[in-house]
Parts: C-alpha cells; sequence; structure tokens
C-alpha cells in the first residue's frame, strides 16, 4: 500500500500501539517510570530520541586530549590527594604510555571509593576534559577499574544518552528501547507523509532514520550529529516540525469556532492608571495595547502573543488589558511559570489596581491551608484580578466569570496547560471563552513566530523606555577563569552582587545540579571571605525560594546557578553576570540570561566563559553579545547563523520542548513544513490525525480545543 493512501492502523496490526508494559522485562514499577517521561506505547519509545551521543568506541592518548572535548582516556594512577580545607576534594593524577598526565577531580565521594582509587590502579574513563590550575583535567568522569593486563573494550557503536527520570538508568532505559527497536515495522506501515510528498521534499526513509538515530555506527560524523545536523535527524525535525504545525493549525480552527465576551468598559480605570504612573508609554507601547483592544472587543477569542525585549514594558500592556476586562464585569487570571515572576507581577499589579480600588488576589503552590482556602472562596466570589502559578490550573480553583487569561512566557507551560487554564474559564451555558494573552521576553523573528505559534496572532514591543544602560559584555577563555573568579571578589569586597551560570546540557536534572554544585564548591573554596548560594532544578520550590529571597536581600554575595534563574529574577543590586560553558548556548537563551543584570542604577557587566577552541558559529555567536543589547538582532541573528541555540529558549527549560527539532537550525524546513502540512490537512486528514498521536500522544486532545 502507497503512503499516500495510508490509513489508521488498528491496534492489533499496529505494533507501535503496544503498551510498553507487553515488552519483554518490563514490569509495573519499570512501566512506571516509563509513564513519568509519558512513553506508554512502543511508538513512544521509538521516538523518545538520544539528547547526544557518546564516543567510548575508542581510547585517546592523554596527549592528545583538547578541552572542551569529551573522551575515553585509559591511565594508571600515579598519585591521589584529598584535601579537607573548605570541602572534601579528591583529586587523582593519572599516565599512559604517551607520557602525559591528566587530573580526575572528585567534589563528591564517598570512603569506599577513594580507597579504591590507589597509585597503580588502572582506569578507563570517559568525561568532559577542561583546562584546569595546573593542566588538563576531567571533573567527575565516569570510570571503571581494569584489573592489572586485562584487555581494554571499547563500544562497537556510538552510545546514545537519552532523556531520563530519577530511578531510571540510561543502561535500563536503551534496554527497553532496543526492544521496542525490533518491532518497527517496514517504511509502507511506519510512514505517514505521502510518498510523493517525500521524494519532492528528499526525505528519506523514516525506518533507516530511527534505527541510526538510535545506533549511530562508530564512523558517523559527530560533529553532524551533536548539533543535530545529520541527514536521519533531519529527517525526523521534519515530521516533529510538521506535527507541530499540523497541531497549532487543528487548534487555532477549533478556537476560532468558540464565542468570547467583548471586552471593553468605558476606559475610566484605564485613563486613572495612565495618570498616576510616573512614565508615559513608548509608541510601541501603545501600538500593542490598541492592537489587544481591537482583540478583545470581538466577539471570537483573542489569541495574541506579545513579544519584547526585557524592560521593554509588557507588564503595564498586560495591566491595561486587565482593565478592559474588569471594566466589563470579567475576571482576570495572570499565571507565570516560576513563584518568583508571578510574585512581581503580583507586586506592579498590587501596586496599581489596589488604588483603583480592585482585589488581587496571590495563588500559588506556597499558598496553603486557611489562606488557600480563602483565596479560592474569593476567586469564586468573582475577585477581579488572580496571579499565580500552575496553582491556578489545580482542581477546586473556579472562577465566576473569567474573561481574559494572561500567560507570562509561555513556552514554560506548554500551550496544552494554557488551554487548561482557559478551560477553567469556559461558560457551558452561554458556550463562551476567554481571550488570551500570552507574554514572553524572548524575541522571535517573524518566519519562526508563525511556526512557533501558528495558533497566535503576534505583537512586538520593540523600543525599550528611555535611560536604560546597556549592559557591557566580554568574552574571556576558561584558561582566564581564575582572573574571572578574582574580578567577582573585588566586586563582592565593593558590595555589589554577582551570577554563576552554569550551563551543563544533560540528560537529567540531577547531572544539572551536579555540575552547579560542584561550581559551587570551587567558588565556596576560592571565596572563603563571601557568602555563596546555589539553586538548582531538583531543590524543592521552599529551598528555591528562600535562597533568592536571600540573595534579593543582599544575604549573599555569589549566586551559582543552572539556567532556572533565566526568567523572573530581579536583584537590582546584581551587576556581574558570569555565563560559564557560554559556547554551548543559542543566542536568545544567553540575551535571556544577561538581562538579569543591569536592572539596577550600578553599570553592570557579562562575562561569557568559554572553552576554546571556538567553532565558527560559537565565535560569531559570542561575537555578536559583545556588539550588541537589541534582542530584536539578537533573534534575527540566531536565525541567520541557525545555530544549535534555542530561539524559544525552551530545551534547557525542561518544560515545552521538541525533542529533536530546533527552530532555529531547522528553520529552513519550514516552508517545506507548511506545503506539506496543508496538503495533509486537505487530502490526507487521517494520517495528520496520527502524526499528531505520534508526536503528541496524551496531549493530542488538546489540538481539538
Amino acid at each position: 500500500m502507497p503512503p499516500s493512501s495510508v490509513r489508521p492502523a488498528t491496534v492489533m496490526t499496529d505494533p507501535g500501539a503496544t503498551p510498553v508494559s507487553a515488552l519483554p522485562g518490563v514490569g509495573p514499577a519499570l512501566a512506571e517510570a516509563l509513564g513519568r517521561l509519558g512513553l506508554e506505547r512502543v511508538q513512544d519509545l521509538w521516538f523518545h530520541l538520544p539528547l547526544r551521543y557518546e564516543d567510548k568506541t575508542r581510547v585517546t592518548a592523554i596527549a592528545d586530549l583538547r578541552p572542551g572535548e569529551r573522551a575515553q582516556v585509559e591511565g594508571v594512577i600515579e598519585a591521589v590527594e584529598r584535601g579537607f580545607r573548605y570541602r572534601p576534594q579528591l583529586k587523582v593524577a593519572i599516565g599512559d604510555d604517551s607520557h602525559q598526565t591528566l587530573m580526575l577531580r572528585f567534589f563528591h565521594f564517598h570512603r569506599a571509593q577513594s580507597e579504591q582509587l590507589q597509585p597503580g590502579a588502572r582506569l578507563l574513563c570517559y568525561g568532559e576534559v577542561r583546562q584546569g590550575a595546573q593542566g588538563l583535567e576531567m571533573v567527575h568522569p565516569q570510570y571503571q577499574r581494569l584489573s592489572g593486563d586485562e584487555p581494554v573494550t571499547v563500544d562497537e557503536l556510538l552510545t546514545p544518552v537519552y532523556p531520563t527520570t530519577e530511578g531510571l538508568g540510561q543502561k535500563r532505559l536503551a534496554g527497553v528501547i532496543a526492544k521496542a527497536l525490533a518491532l518497527l515495522p517496514p517504511d509502507a506501515q511506519l510512514e505517514l507523509i505521502p510518498q510523493e510528498l517525500c521524494q519532492a521534499h528528499g526525505l528519506t526513509s523514516l525506518r533507516e532514520a530511527l534505527l541510526y538515530v538510535h545506533r549511530p555506527p562508530p564512523d558517523a560524523h559527530l560533529g553532524q550529529l551533536t548539533t543535530g545536523r545529520h541527514p536521519s535527524q533531519q529527517r525526523l525535525a521534519f515530521e516533529e516540525l510538521l506535527t507541530q504545525h499540523l497541531s497549532l493549525k487543528r487548534m487555532r480552527e477549533a478556537v476560532r469556532r468558540r464565542h468570547a465576551p467583548r471586552l471593553g468598559g468605558n476606559g475610566e480605570f484605564r485613563k486613572r492608571l495612565l495618570g498616576s504612573l510616573p512614565f508615559g508609554l513608548t509608541g510601541a507601547q501603545q501600538r500593542v495595547s490598541v492592537e489587544i483592544a481591537g482583540d478583545i472587543a470581538q466577539p471570537q477569542p483573542m489569541l495574541r502573543l506579545v513579544q519584547g525585549d526585557v524592560g521593554s514594558g509588557k507588564t503595564i500592556v498586560a495591566a491595561l488589558a486587565a482593565l478592559a476586562a474588569v471594566e466589563s464585569g470579567y475576571q482576570v487570571a495572570l499565571m507565570a511559570p516560576t513563584e518568583l515572576l508571578a510574585e512581581q507581577h503580583l507586586n506592579h499589579f498590587r501596586h496599581w489596581l489596589t488604588p483603583l480600588g480592585l482585589e488581587v488576589v496571590w495563588l500559588a503552590g506556597k499558598v496553603t491551608g486557611k489562606a488557600r482556602q480563602q483565596a479560592l472562596a474569593r476567586v469564586a466570589a468573582g475577585a477581579q484580578v488572580v496571579i499565580g502559578t500552575h496553582a491556578l490550573m489545580q482542581e477546586g480553583v473556579a472562577f465566576a466569570q473569567l474573561g481574559l487569561v494572561i500567560v507570562d512566557e509561555q513556552h514554560r507551560f506548554g500551550v496544552q496547560q494554557r488551554l487548561s487554564l482557559r478551560d477553567k474559564g469556559a461558560d457551558h451555558e452561554s458556550g463562551l471563552v476567554p481571550h488570551q494573552l500570552v507574554l514572553t521576553a524572548t524575541p522571535i523573528p517573524r518566519t519562526l513566530a508563525m511556526s512557533a505559534y501558528a495558533d497566535l496572532d503576534v505583537s512586538a514591543i520593540d523600543e525599550l523606555p528611555p535611560g536604560r544602560t546597556p549592559v557591557q559584555t566580554i568574552a574571556i577563555s576558561n584558561a582566564r577563569r581564575f582572573d574571572v573568579i578574582e574580578r567577582i571578589h573585588a566586586a563582592c569586597l565593593e558590595g555589589r552582587q554577582a551570577y554563576w551560570v552554569c550551563t551543563l546540557i544533560e540528560e537529567s536534572e540531577q547531572l544539572r545540579a551536579q555540575a552547579a554544585e560542584v561550581a559551587h564548591a570551587e567558588l565556596s573554596a576560592a571565596l572563603a571571605d563571601c557568602r555563596i548560594g546555589l539553586i538548582h532544578g531538583r531543590m524543592k520550590p521552599k529551598e528555591k525560594q528562600a535562597v533568592m529571597g536571600a540573595f534579593k536581600a543582599g544575604e549573599l554575595s555569589v549566586l551559582v546557578a543552572t539556567t532556572v534563574i533565566e526568567v523572573g529574577v530581579d536583584v537590582p543590586n546584581a551587576s556581574l553576570m558570569v555565563i560559564e560553558n557560554s559556547e554551548r548556548l543559542g543566542l536568545a537563551q544567553l540575551h535571556q540570561l544577561r538581562g538579569r543584570v543591569g536592572r539596577g542604577a550600578i553599570a553592570s557587566n557579562c562575562v561569557l566563559l568559554y572553552q576554546p577552541p571556538l567553532g565558527q558559529l560559537a565565535r560569531e555567536r559570542l561575537q555578536v553579545m559583545r556588539e550588541t543589547n537589541d534582542g530584536f538582532r539578537i533573534a534575527e541573528k540566531d536565525l541567520e547563523l541557525r545555530g544549535p541555540g534555542e530561539v524559544l529558549g525552551t530545551r534547557q527549560t525542561g518544560q515545552l520542548s521538541f525533542r529533536i527539532a530546533d527552530l532555529a537550525r531547522d528553520a529552513h524546513l519550514l516552508p517545506a513544513v507548511q506545503e506539506v502540512g496543508a496538503h495533509l490537512l486537505a487530502r490526507h486528514p487521517q494520517a495528520a490525525e496520527r502524526l499528531i498521536t505520534r508526536w503528541i500522544g496524551g496531549a493530542a486532545r488538546f489540538v481539538h480545543a
């Protein structure tokens, strides 16, 4: 049967629809762990794609190691040193036949480990090579002990590293995926894009692409695989982008068929608020505010994205929209991805709206017990504005008459969560649904916005308020790491504060947290007279809140963090930002991180610490960061370079993310994606449905919202 006439297969004939629990060796506990990753059917495992690869197919001589590379080395322990100053540290020097030495450094270790690592022992190690104070080193490498004359065995294939979860190791997950791949059907059954379209756009075999990506041969081009540019990855990226395009088109059509309340009022609240502000609106703010007012005055639901650089004034524009809803007798819900960001909105809205006699209710995860019950009662009784986090979507939250939903940093939630909040405001008697306003501080080139937010109209606040001082940005090699630490020390002694951001992009939050803990230990040892804080994604919300509170209060001099601080932190006294391994990040995320400083009157600096040698793309990205603070120019340049950076800043957040596609890198695929998408919707709607089910799974119900 040619793919152009594909019909949805039944569960009986479709191996992809088989539950993972039917695979050999997958018991209830393993099935539950897989379920936490959204892996419920065999085809979910086919499309659970590696984040990166480890090359353990060869052993590299220590003399041939280069900083920034990941490599496997074999060596004999020459010396061991345990340090107890400030924090325990285990240093192990190994040498090989190339007569060079490599330092293995462990900040977290146990007694049995240190007793096992004795001079004379042979080790096989794998890790990232970095430039240390006394030469090349690996921090917390993977390693195994080899007996006296035991030959070294290397892997036959590159080792895929998958996204995983607590309690599910890489080997176990890879084993389950291997069992699923054994059930891959032939292309004629697997392919959902019509054959003539595959040929027209040069798309390779889907089956071969999946097998290659999961099992790259030892001669695979690791550079292509690392950046996602291998033809097999591009084939999968095309299908994933196509699925997203189809789902958003369906969603927009479905939402546009609904009805919404007309919002407007007499403008009295708007006039009073504008009169009380110590500043005037910029031309861009006025233009976007008019666009929003026109949308919410219509009986169809508004679906508008407002993008604007850090500090462009999106919050006041959202507040003016909220006042129009309140004047019309409707409630407003504002949802932000973190309690920090939500609290900042709360402070702004209460400062602006309370003098107008309006009630602003706070509802977040930390609001519990009696306070939560009181907040829920006020929401149900018609409190005009409700601000919070994911807690707004929980059971028990009932609005009296919700007319406008505002979502900040929507990519942190995902389309499904945004629609979950909208559904809370749906009036089943009248059939009305709330208007939706989405805010983002990540400027997106228009071509990407059309694909990433195909269900939304897009407005841009492309003008900054006058008087903002640009952040000075410099790029420094990791070889001068100690100079940077000294610079931080000097700044702290002057009473200033600094961020040190660890950008390890790994398969689990556990390893990301570990990288931050290593940096925290290093800085604590080097800056003994400064208070150093630590924040990462594995900490409980209360712990993160306490650390951020201490940093905002000036009780901490330096905050070591993963990219969890990318959005929503406002500490005016923080004037120095150090971004470690900055060459790994896309321009948009670097710009977001830099936006955490320069928020006060103090001149601020951003240090981009990089691991040489730099590739051409990384060199160009860092150069752009040094040249401009304009977020829109940066976004356009990111698209032009098509580097591996995230224009939407999603992969590192652990929230909504593509499995393999990258909108910046794969922008050249978008015209063909739109063409194929239009063809499928018009002529092969069943194939479109199956694509959505394949890539989006259980969340596909929102496509028909």
